[in-house]
């Protein structure tokens, strides 16, 4: 299973936000251990750089972003990407982005804590949660 990880969740672990933080972490070990597929947006890897070096610092930033690209693939950011971007109707861009670099990448389903910017999705939308449970019920392997 290829499983689109939007820029919340990552961050989450990354940041360790609570109550969030351990739930993340449970997925990133699905990745780890080849259970799932991760990916990623080329758009979420400089965000992520960007907020975390807010936080923390440069070295930091880099040392995490090093760990998330060997761990995951990463879904490019395309004009065909932008352009289907804009076509559809999602209340924040950024994830309207995410999407479609993801769907044209291969992702089996999104998981994000703001399931309604993805709304007009034709992929499953699972919280993080939800993915945990969904996983815990089925065979991984992809």
């Amino acid at each position: 299973m290829n499983v689109l990880f939007d820029t919340n969740v990552v961050l989450d672990l990354l940041l360790n936000r609570e109550p969030f933080a351990p739930v993340a972490m449970q997925l990133f070990t699905y990745v780890e251990q080849g259970e799932i597929r991760g990916v990623l947006g080329a758009t979420t890897i400089t965000t992520i750089y960007y907020l975390t070096a807010k936080v923390t610092d440069r070295a930091t930033a880099t040392a995490s972003l090093r760990s998330l690209i060997a761990l995951f693939d990463v879904a490019p950011v395309t004009r065909a990407v932008i352009g289907m971007a804009l076509e559809i109707s999602s209340p924040d861009f950024e994830d309207a982005v995410l999407y479609e670099a993801g769907r044209l990448h291969a992702a089996d389903v999104v998981v994000t804590r703001n399931p309604q910017h993805f709304s007009s999705s034709k992929l499953p939308i699972y919280t993080p949660i939800e993915l945990l449970a969904y996983l815990a019920t089925t065979d991984k392997r992809s």
